[in-house]
């Protein structure tokens, strides 16, 4: 079944400034870059997932409708989960209803050394996963995890979904896709309902704001990110020193965490940072 969530997708208006913030934002360099078919793509691998940034490209079809996309800013729109069987994946979510796409293949070729990836993968319908584009791929060449610097991001701690319909979200994630659902927990103190799915070493944090008025048919959004750091203050001093703007380091929610705020230089995505206490 999926094993891990291999990346996710930020659609930004121009691949150099995306770039850029992001490489200073993780202390790393993209693992990926690619520029085909109207589309370019810088993809920054971790520990254990991927961000790949998407931008127009030249001219075009596919170009012009990325414009059109991100005529308003960058937009998290897209999970690509990973499968260790593909052809099982496709037959078990045929039968629970989600009507994936045939399988495909894909390729990539990296535009500076003209290495080549390929992969296979398949497309669940956005009805199907309310609003939330998803594909399931199965590829034997993951991108290789540079060794990280100390301050630098190392893994993405967890991913924000909003929902306005909690429900579905756990027949969704949970009967449908088959992730493992992890708490599902109220808090009154912040008027959140959250539900948390575990994969790969991350978590997908899908979080129902109490007191609003929802539609219940409405979509759900990809919304925030919190990136793991080995060492929390040489992250605030590496990102104060390039000119971030942070809040302080506090302690986090979650017990034996600390976390800061970056408030800039994210193509618009709410962003954390946070480290574990060491056991």
């Amino acid at each position: 079944m999926i094993i891990a969530l291999d990346h996710f997708v930020l659609l930004c208006p121009h691949i150099s400034a995306a770039t850029a913030d992001y490489e200073a934002l993780l202390g790393i360099a993209p693992a990926w870059q690619a520029d085909a078919d109207g589309v370019a793509i810088s993809t920054f691998a971790l520990g254990n997932t991927a961000i790949e940034l998407i931008a127009p490209s030249g001219d075009g079809e596919t170009a012009d409708k990325l414009r059109a996309l991100t005529a308003d800013g960058a937009k998290m729109t897209t999970l690509v989960y990973r499968s260790d069987d593909l052809a099982d994946d496709h037959h078990v979510m045929t039968r629970r209803g989600l009507g994936p796409s045939e399988i495909a293949d894909g390729t990539s070729m990296h535009k500076a050394s003209g290495d080549h990836r390929s992969w296979q993968r398949f497309r669940i319908p956005d009805e199907q996963m309310a609003g939330v584009k998803t594909f399931v791929l199965q590829t034997d060449q993951p991108l290789a995890v540079a060794p990280a610097d100390p301050g630098a991001a190392t893994a993405l701690d967890h991913l924000v979904i909003n929902t306005p319909n909690p429900e579905r979200t756990v027949a969704n994630y949970g009967a449908r896709l088959g992730l493992r659902f992890a708490l599902d927990r109220t808090a009154e103190q912040w008027k959140t309902r959250f539900l948390f799915f575990r994969l790969g070493g991350l978590t997908l944090e899908i979080i129902n704001r109490l007191g609003e008025t929802h539609d219940p048919s409405g979509p759900d959004s990809i919304w925030g990110l919190t990136w793991e750091t080995d060492d929390l203050e040489a992250a605030h001093s590496r990102l104060s020193a390039t000119g971030h703007d942070l809040s302080e380091i506090r302690t986090g929610r979650k017990p034996g965490t600390t976390v800061f705020t970056v408030r800039d230089r994210t193509q618009g995505v709410p962003t954390l940072f946070i480290a574990h206490a060491k056991r």
